[in-house]
């Protein structure tokens, strides 16, 4: 008895100190923490979502849930071959190009009207704090920090690993002019040395006028944040992008609820939406949403056109790892929605209705 209650202590010591690195970034307090407490939504010392959302589906439980991603037999969680893509040179862009590149998973660069806009970067090969167990698939990691340009708007929807990359960010901090973040996300900015007079944070529905005919609606999602021990200290949200010549949906992470219509109603139509799509399960469907949901989700947002992200880069759940391309790609066709699938790399031409081949279909 002795002995196990020693490395029990011991373990909870060592995972006490693992979490005190930088990387695991801070929790809101003082000042910034007295505005959150403001927040409606944020009660019991936490952000909680606009309507329930438990954290498995009625049926579900944790032993299981864990039982299933070490033990269960995994068929193509990731492709057999390393990943295609068409780097484009983001350094040389002509300065009138509206495009958008997809660096896999949900981090991707836009130019629009003349503004270089980063969302979620994710370039350092992992999405853990532990490294090696979540590591990019091969032939993901085609873009380095340097070969990113000086970013105007950095975007950052919560602060989970697989969006808030420590690495990345630190590398990038030079490049970086300003950033966009839910409220609680900017302790963790200035605590790795990022000037709080660079930071923007925002609750659900806030607007932000970023001049020159951009303007930013603050939206909700249904989703959750932590980085280590504690959960919900940060708000999850996702944004509504006008700009003189555009109107982008910003999706980040959310499982499928009434917040996306209503988005649409207040914010819409939109000329792309760019949505989740992977790292689902039954079992976590409140806070990931199925690739069904996804096309209908974007349908409510009056999309014209559906950019699935989330997928492409990390396992982070147990389907295979073409599974939410094939069924969005599917069902989009089924409810005749948009698709824009690029690989990474890839231009896409945001003012342009481009053709995209279905790369994913040569690979294994």
């Amino acid at each position: 008895m002795v002995t196990a209650l020693i490395a029990l202590f011991s373990f909870c010591l060592a995972v006490i100190i693992f979490v005190q690195q930088p990387k695991f970034g801070k929790t809101p307090a003082g000042e910034r923490l007295a505005l959150i407490q403001k927040s409606p939504h944020y009660k019991d010392g936490k952000f909680s979502n606009l309507n329930p959302t438990p954290d498995l589906t009625e049926g579900a439980s944790i032993p299981g849930v864990l039982w299933k991603f070490l033990f269960a037999k995994k068929v193509r969680i990731q492709p057999s071959v390393p990943m295609p893509s068409a780097k484009t040179n983001l350094l040389t862009l002509p300065p009138d190009d509206n495009v958008l590149v997809w660096f896999g998973h949900s981090s991707y660069f836009m130019q629009i009207d003349g503004k270089k806009i980063l969302v979620d970067p994710v370039l350092s090969g992992t999405a853990s704090p532990l490294g090696s167990n979540v590591s990019s698939f091969k032939g993901s990691d085609i873009y380095t920090t340097d070969e990113v340009p000086e970013i105007d708007i950095l975007f950052i929807t919560h602060d989970h690993w697989d969006h808030l990359d420590y690495k990345t960010l630190l590398q990038l901090k030079p490049k970086i002019n300003r950033v966009i973040c839910g409220l609680g996300t900017g302790a963790h900015l200035e605590h790795w040395g990022f000037a709080s007079e660079k930071i923007i944070e925002k609750a659900w529905n806030e607007a932000v006028d970023l001049g020159g005919g951009f303007v930013l609606n603050v939206c909700p999602a249904r989703h959750f944040s932590g980085r280590g021990l504690v959960r919900n200290k940060a708000m999850w949200v996702s944004y509504a992008l006008t700009t003189p010549s555009t109107k982008i949906f910003i999706g980040g992470d959310s499982g499928y609820d009434t917040h996306f219509a209503e988005i649409g109603e207040a914010h819409g139509p939109f000329d792309l939406a760019i949505l989740e799509c992977g790292q689902y399960d039954q079992a976590w469907k409140y806070i990931h949403m199925m690739p069904e949901e996804v096309v209908q989700a974007a349908r409510e947002l009056k999309a014209d056109s559906l950019f699935a992200v989330h997928w492409g880069k990390f396992a982070l759940a147990n389907h295979a790892w073409d599974d939410p391309i094939v069924r969005v790609a599917a069902e989009s066709e089924r409810r005749s929605v948009r698709l824009v699938h690029p690989m990474i790399g890839e231009t896409v031409r945001l003012n342009e209705r481009g053709v995209f081949v279905r790369w994913w279909e040569e690979m294994g």
